[in-house]
């Protein structure tokens, strides 16, 4: 969600800023997330080392990463250095703002096809924005975990063109699924039964460090199976991996097993 004009970068925040203007003694930048205003970046620190000329290292209208400094708000005014910013940190915060601009975009077309004003548009960001810390976040937990909407209070017949659109637009960086066990097995061994088939469909579900899958008790007779996996093609192999380790085993031992994916 964009700050408003009131709102003013905290130092020592990374800003994506646009060159506006450059002087001899520096370049100024408009804070597009903090309403337009406008940032310093003086000339030493512009780059490490000695800058001959200024222009060889910003031109107008580029679009940068810079730390804040320095906040003077009786002066109005934002001191930004580009020398502090590390290039790793630079790849992350321009790809946090363009993951923030999909998904408005996303959001409007959610909108678009929900029959919503602007206004309404600009009340459900802000609210998304609250609920997950970010808009791009509401996007991504939506395909990690499909409830992640539910979960966090949102419904109406929009969460669901809203979660399509995640699926269809975001890759995330893995997915999660769950399921339920449901199992019995009364004899005098049960629950030496019960953790051994749990723990050896952990054990065949998980593949390496990609896939992980951990079994949870419930309460009698209900288990809990929570699947994390780098895509669902992966997570629902690991599903089916437990449903045909436990369900055997447990039948074999005299007890009776089902499986439910949620």
């Amino acid at each position: 969600m964009a700050k408003n004009s009131g709102d003013w970068p905290q130092e020592g925040e990374l800003v994506v800023c646009v060159i506006t203007n450059i002087k001899q003694n520096g370049a100024y930048a408009s804070l597009d997330k903090y309403g337009g205003k406008e940032g310093f970046i003086f000339v030493g620190e512009i780059a490490a080392g000695w800058v001959k000329n200024i222009r060889s290292h910003v031109r107008q209208g580029q679009r940068l990463v810079a730390k804040v400094t320095r906040v003077k708000r009786d002066r109005q005014s934002v001191e930004l250095s580009l020398k502090s910013v590390s290039e790793e940190r630079r790849r992350d915060a321009m790809q946090a703002w363009k993951n923030e601009n999909r998904a408005r975009q996303l959001l409007k077309i959610v909108g678009e096809r929900s029959g919503w004003s602007d206004a309404e548009t600009a009340t459900t960001q802000e609210e998304l924005t609250i609920a997950f810390g970010e808009l791009y976040a509401a996007f991504e937990e939506s395909v990690i975990d499909n409830s992640a909407m539910t979960e966090a209070g949102f419904e109406g017949d929009w969460t669901k063109v809203f979660v399509e659109l995640a699926i269809e637009n975001i890759v995330p960086p893995f997915v999660q699924i769950r399921g339920y066990l449901e199992i019995v097995v009364t004899n005098e061994k049960g629950i030496e039964v019960i953790r051994e088939a749990l723990s050896s469909a952990e054990d065949a579900a998980s593949a390496g460090e990609e896939t992980v899958v951990t079994c949870h008790y419930d309460g009698a007779p209900r288990y809990r199976v929570e699947i994390q996996a780098p895509d669902y093609k992966a997570a629902e192999n690991a599903w089916h991996a437990v449903e045909t380790t436990v369900l055997p085993t447990i039948e074999g031992a005299g007890g009776s097993a089902t499986a439910e994916r949620a």
